[in-house]
């Protein structure tokens, strides 16, 4: 079938053939059974590629493997470059979708389920991370420049995967006008929601608690919701950042999945930075000051049921900064890690030739759990201590017992300001109580 009649049938579905809205579902929380993970393809950085497939041969034998591309020639890319890694492509589904791009987490499907064993989709609205109100911030609302850079049919078009995904599934869509990304969910299962209002209100703009939080309850089957501050520094909003001094970097702006994460219903782990660290970089100290914050908001905030939380501080990596150059011209892009200067917004901008301190979005809180496994992130072959990553591996032993323990060196994905949470799915199995 030829791809534009393959997208407009699939567009025909989801206009007049999708379910009814329903309200009984829910997210069930990661730790719970998955019938599928489901990762996205991207041909574009190579460098990725290593690391998609130690997640593919780690995730294989606890849970089927399903991967979105894009178009029918980047799936017969994708099945011989996997199949060349000694992976046996028959045991993966792969789909076809229009729109489909590497960080599947955060454009695709949020997956629900309910009692009747039905699975379900919170279709947030997308606008590629608050993209047009960087621009506006970037070129000081200069709407010329910002036509000219923002690309509203391609937004648009992977703001429909989720909705593919759904119809892949057969599972019934909740939509909402609220802009907002898988990354930035965090659920325990029993009703409670931990937001960061950083990418929030940045991502709605004008809108408040009072309007927003309706509306995640209803599509997210949540009752109870906890507000973050701020993310980690070293996830700023968007490419690049000067995030203090010479060091710079991008990221979302504060997605919870790089900082806050529930280990069980009753318990939340948070980044942290110990005191006797916070005065080594710059990044530490900002790190310390807003988890400390954060810390204040989960130690007084209460679960569905009014009941207090356990907190647990996960400690923070040793910063991994880079010293790169900022250059007019890349011609290795694809690979390098320094910048263009007209890649910042000009009150930020450096000047050709500076040197900068480049810092990833490096967290142990950017794992993956799923049937029988957790997929951490390592760090000790940047030069993080060892002694750390072993309290790491004690702190998620004890609140995931009986998951074996996979460390993955994810670092090329923290270049790009994300890891491999952000670059998963979980879709939920459905069971019928």
């Amino acid at each position: 079938m030829h791809q534009p009649l393959r997208y407009f049938l699939l567009l025909c579905i989801l206009s007049s053939c999708a379910k009814p809205e329903k309200t009984n579902f829910y997210m069930p929380a990661e730790w719970e059974p998955h019938d599928a993970v489901w990762l996205g393809w991207e041909d574009e950085y190579l460098t990725y590629h290593p690391v998609v497939f130690k997640m593919i041969k780690t995730l294989m034998p606890h849970v089927q493997v399903k991967i979105g591309v894009e178009s029918d020639s980047l799936l017969r890319v994708a099945k011989r470059i996997v199949s060349e890694q000694s992976i046996d492509t028959t045991r993966i589904k792969f789909y076809v979708m229009p729109g489909e791009r590497y960080w599947i987490r955060d454009h695709g499907a949020a997956y629900l389920v309910n009692s009747k064993g039905e699975l379900g989709v919170a279709d947030f609205s997308w606008n590629s991370y608050g993209f047009p109100y960087w621009l506006q911030e970037k070129f000081d609302n200069n709407m010329d420049s910002v036509k000219k850079y923002f690309k509203p049919d391609r937004t648009k078009k992977i703001g429909q995967v989720d909705s593919l995904m759904a119809v892949a599934e057969h599972a019934t869509r909740l939509t909402t006008w609220v802009v907002h990304e898988g990354g930035a969910i965090e659920v325990n299962g029993k009703g409670t929601l931990i937001l960061c209002e950083a990418t929030v209100f940045d991502r709605n703009p004008g809108k408040n608690k009072e309007e927003l939080e309706p509306e995640f309850k209803r599509v997210l089957g949540v009752e109870n919701i906890i507000w973050m501050k701020k993310g980690l520094a070293d996830d700023p909003k968007h490419f690049f950042r000067r995030i203090v001094d010479n060091y710079v970097g991008g990221g979302t702006g504060g997605h919870t999945d790089e900082f806050v994460r529930f280990a069980n219903p009753h318990t939340i782990m948070l980044a942290w930075v110990d005191e006797r660290e916070k005065d080594l970089n710059p990044i530490n100290k900002m790190n310390y000051e807003r988890m400390s914050e954060n810390l204040k908001i989960l130690e007084a905030a209460r679960d569905q049921d009014g009941a207090p939380f356990t907190i647990i501080k996960v400690p923070l990596p040793d910063l991994a900064a880079r010293k790169i150059v900022a250059r007019v011209h890349l011609d290795d892009w694809q690979t390098s890690l320094d910048v263009r200067p007209r890649a910042f917004k000009p009150s930020e901008a450096p000047q050709a030739g500076d040197t900068l301190l480049r810092v990833p979005a490096s967290s142990y809180m950017n794992y993956l759990v799923t049937n029988g496994v957790v997929l951490l992130p390592t760090y000790t072959g940047t030069g993080s201590s060892h002694e750390k990553e072993e309290r790491v591996r004690k702190i998620f032993e004890e609140q995931f017992p009986g998951r074996e323990i996979v460390f993955i060196d994810a670092l090329p994905l923290n270049w790009a300001g994300g890891g491999m949470h952000c670059s998963t799915q979980q879709q939920p199995a459905v069971i019928k109580h």
